[in-house]
């Protein structure tokens, strides 16, 4: 609808002009009428219509100009006044002020002609009503004009906000996905090395089938990690039913497919390959009907617990109990024996990534120690 608003603000400058051209119509053959004098004045007010398209580029030369003419020219009046409008617009007092005054005292000056003081005064009375208006006005307008552009402005701000919190999130993610991926598999390959370092009953077998086992898991360890960082160049973690994903699965092949609770047993079976001593107890009922983002979160967290525990308290019984069901949540408990005195390097990292993940997922998460053993218990929603 720009056009309409255009159509009606050269309607308005127009209209003294046009009002000319009917007294000139139906003054044609009358004796007396000074046709020279209207043609004159609607000269000017074409004019002037046409300088109204350059009071962008120069304001207040176009408005004191069409000012002066409304001395001598009626139909100037109408680009006059929308030139002022348009100058108390977009500029400031000590623009507005001057071309306003110079405005009101060329249209009390232009009734002069008619020799009649009253005239004048009622023209002066009113113009100055009139231009007060058109301030007011104008000043309304640019302060519209201002505060929407302050509220885009806070706009752009909030959304430039919004992604650089997006961003600083997914790094939160992949930086957190990444732990513990390696975090596994390094400790794994600690252990199973360790084993081979003083262990000395080996038998040959015994120790291909440990130098196999680090080979893999080395294997497994850069699979996982080209994985992670395709999610990085993807630029999303949810697997392969972000858009992201098939993006990139469109640009790099499809997303290799993330754990969830039904590749726990696989977890547990590699880590007991390993030499890691794990007791589970599996309670889930209905773990079909499992989101696959909480099932993600549930793998992961129990991941990080049973490497927490190969860091802090290698050769101890490990004790994994998960259960729950649609409606009461995902309950997962893991614990070990308590390391005695300070945690190594790195200790604690992992229960702040943990406790990260499980908020993520809008669960909660506990630890502590009891009767000599170390307690993890996080909690994930499952809605019916």
């Amino acid at each position: 609808m720009e056009w309409l608003g255009v159509a009606l603000f050269y309607l308005f400058a127009s209209a003294p002009l046009l009002l000319l051209v009917l007294v000139l119509v139906s003054s044609v053959g009358e004796r007396g009428a000074d046709v020279g004098m209207l043609l004159t004045d609607m000269a000017a007010g074409a004019v002037g219509i046409a300088l109204l398209p350059l009071r962008r580029r120069w304001p207040w030369q176009v408005a004191t100009v069409l000012a002066a003419a409304s001395a001598f020219s009626f139909a100037a009046n109408g680009p006059a006044i929308v030139a002022f409008a348009s100058l108390a617009t977009h500029r400031r007092w000590r623009q507005v002020v001057p071309v306003g005054l110079l405005f009101w005292v060329c249209v009390a000056i232009s009734t002069r002609w008619k020799d009649d003081w009253r005239l004048t005064a009622v023209y002066a009375v009113v113009s100055g009503t009139i231009l007060a208006g058109l301030t007011v006005f104008g000043l309304y307008l640019r302060g519209r004009r201002e505060l929407e552009a302050e509220r885009r402005a806070a706009e752009l701000r909030g959304q430039a906000q919004r992604v650089e919190q997006a961003k600083l999130a997914e790094r939160l993610k992949i930086a957190q996905e990444m732990h513990d991926v390696l975090a596994h598999r390094i400790s794994l390959l600690a252990m199973l090395a360790g084993g081979l370092a003083y262990r000395k009953d080996l038998t040959p077998e015994q120790t291909r089938e440990t130098a196999l086992a680090i080979q893999e898991n080395t294997h497994q360890s850069l699979t996982e990690l080209r994985a992670v960082l395709g999610t990085l160049r993807r630029g999303d973690l949810a697997g392969q039913d972000g858009p992201a994903a098939q993006d990139g699965a469109a640009e790099g092949g499809p997303a290799p497919p993330q754990p969830t609770l039904a590749h726990l047993g696989a977890l547990f079976a590699e880590v007991r390959a390993a030499g890691q001593q794990v007791e589970v107890d599996d309670t889930v009922t209905g773990r079909e009907l499992l989101p696959a983002q909480t099932g993600r979160h549930a793998y992961r967290i129990v991941q990080e617990a049973l490497t927490n525990a190969r860091k802090h308290a290698p050769g101890s019984l490990v004790r994994a109990e998960i259960g729950g069901r649609p409606g009461d949540g995902l309950r997962i408990r893991v614990s070990n024996a308590a390391a005695p005195g300070r945690p190594g390097p790195g200790g604690r990292l992992g229960l702040v990534g943990l406790a990260e993940r499980t908020r993520m997922a809008g669960g909660r998460i506990t630890h502590d120690v009891r009767d000599g053993r170390f307690v993890l218990d996080a909690t994930l929603p499952w809605e019916a």
